[in-house]
């Protein structure tokens, strides 16, 4: 098992030093969906959601939580985003919607936790825009399916 780089050898938690690491392009993506009834699904597909464009604003709000992870998650370092970019499609088949983030960076470690807290951020506005019409929404599926850059070299899910 690969040794866990956010513990010190008396296994307290700290931010790892990543000073010495040559700065790279780094790029990861994640996804996550939410399922919804079919008729939550129509309110955005034909506009009628009563808080207005909830993909749009669920793209935003990905976004904005991809420049805070490092306010949110307490050893992360705080990166030089070059581009974040959230994909919003409808799916009649989950029903609900299918979200993708990506970000981008030049520097010395990942963005992984940039585009899951895109993700997660953008999937939790979708829930909160469309609570009202239905509160059995399931947000889920989370999951980093593309990173590459760096020593590891390149992730991709299966």
């Amino acid at each position: 098992m690969p040794r866990l780089t956010h513990f010190d050898e008396a296994g307290a938690a700290r931010m790892v030093d990543v000073s010495d690491k040559p700065e790279t392009d780094r790029i990861a993506r994640a996804e996550a969906w939410v399922r919804m009834a079919p008729e939550t699904l129509a309110l955005i597909e034909e506009g009628r959601a009563k808080k207005g464009d909830v993909a749009g604003v669920a793209r935003l709000a990905g976004i904005m939580g991809a420049k805070r992870t490092a306010d949110l998650i307490p050893l992360c370092h705080p990166l030089p985003l070059s581009s974040v970019t959230l994909d919003v499609v409808p799916d009649r088949d989950l029903p609900g919607l299918r979200l993708t983030a990506t970000a981008r960076t030049t520097g010395r470690t990942g963005v992984e936790m940039e585009a899951l807290t895109a993700a997660s951020v953008a999937a939790l506005t979708v829930y909160d825009m469309l609570k009202a019409a239905d509160r059995a929404m399931e947000i889920g599926g989370l999951r980093v399916v593309l990173k590459d850059g760096g020593k590891s070299g390149r992730y991709e899910a299966q």
